[in-house]
């Protein structure tokens, strides 16, 4: 059981993360609990989009919360200004993503590290501005409600304790795409620009277009992740975009393991439920949450799916020196 393949142990794990999710919902009549839910469901989304650019190719990313703030408000426009079907404005998220996807990727080529950073957090900013200052289109600091949620002919989300399906389904698929490609050709070429670019260039890869592609996925991912945090609140304000939230994405990808899919599920996890659970120490919960984070950077620095499977490891290996005394 513990020797099984890597690919069933994600499936596992992403089924088992939704059975989790399911009843927790379904038992609790608590809408704080609902929510925490929810907000789970889209922080996976976007992690794993993150995951594209900082865990397989290296490339630092801090304006995940432009990406996300850009798909939310065209999604907000699309279905209540220009009056789109809900559906048809979260395909379009397809284009969204892959023009933003572009007009990052492009600069990565030249930048690295610092200025990269830079240049991901000057995004985020330019996209919360103009949310705010652009008051016609968006609302402005006023914000921007009556966004329409997504519903087919045998579901209608009315509440956000059934929306929370819809969200579920959305993470979950999230999750197996992911999967397929990180454990594809294409994951490993990423991984290969990440590890040492000079050897990946010189077998022939094309580390330029990979950069570029890693950026349209995440965007890709991040605006969905948009639309998803949209249709669920039904109303945006620019405040709710500060590079705070590019900074809790990189969190959870360095605390769940930086390159995995299942530490992507683990450390979006972790970093929504245990601010939720310290916020009962009050003015000290951030100080109590951060001082977490530092000590397992200490403590794990590689995750905690890596120590995971080193833990599945032993135990298969002591099950087989069992066996073996057995027999």
């Amino acid at each position: 059981m513990l020797t099984m393949k890597k690919k069933t142990i994600v499936q596992l794990i992403a089924w088992a993360v939704a059975l989790a999710a399911v009843l927790i919902v379904f038992k609790s009549s608590n809408v704080y609990i609902q929510s925490i839910m929810n907000m789970l469901m889209y922080n996976i989304v976007l992690v794993l989009g993150l995951n594209f650019i900082t865990g397989l190719t290296g490339q630092m990313n801090l304006g995940t919360v432009g990406m996300l703030a850009l798909g939310a408000y065209t999604y907000g426009i699309l279905t209540v200004t220009a009056g789109w079907n809900p559906w048809v404005a979260l395909f379009a998220m397809f284009a969204v993503g892959f023009a933003v996807g572009r007009l990052l990727g492009y600069p990565s080529l030249r930048l690295k590290g610092f200025y990269l950073s830079l240049t991901t957090i000057g995004f985020g900013e330019i996209i919360r501005l103009l949310a705010t200052n652009i008051e016609p289109l968006t609302g402005g600091t006023m914000g921007f409600g009556n966004i329409k949620r997504l519903s087919t002919w045998f579901y209608t989300s009315q509440a956000k304790s059934d929306y929370f399906y819809l969200l579920l389904a959305f993470a979950v698929a999230a999750i197996v795409i992911a999967n397929r490609i990180v454990n594809s050709k294409w994951g490993r070429a990423f991984k290969a620009v990440r590890d040492n670019p000079e050897a990946a260039e010189a077998s022939g890869i094309n580390i330029s277009r990979l950069k570029i592609q890693a950026f349209t996925l995440a965007a890709i991912y991040a605006a969905f992740g948009g639309a998803m945090y949209a249709g669920y609140n039904t109303y945006l304000n620019p405040s709710g975009f500060t590079l705070e939230y590019s900074q809790n994405y990189v969190a959870m990808l360095m605390i769940g393991g930086i390159g995995t899919v299942p530490g992507c599920i683990i450390g979006a996890t972790i970093v929504t439920i245990l601010p939720e659970m310290l916020r009962k120490f009050a003015d000290y919960y951030w100080i109590m949450f951060c001082t977490v984070c530092i000590v397992m950077a200490i403590l794990v620095p590689d995750g905690l799916w890596p120590l995971i499977k080193k833990l599945f490891a032993r135990l298969s290996n002591s099950a087989q020196k069992r066996k073996a005394k057995v027999a």
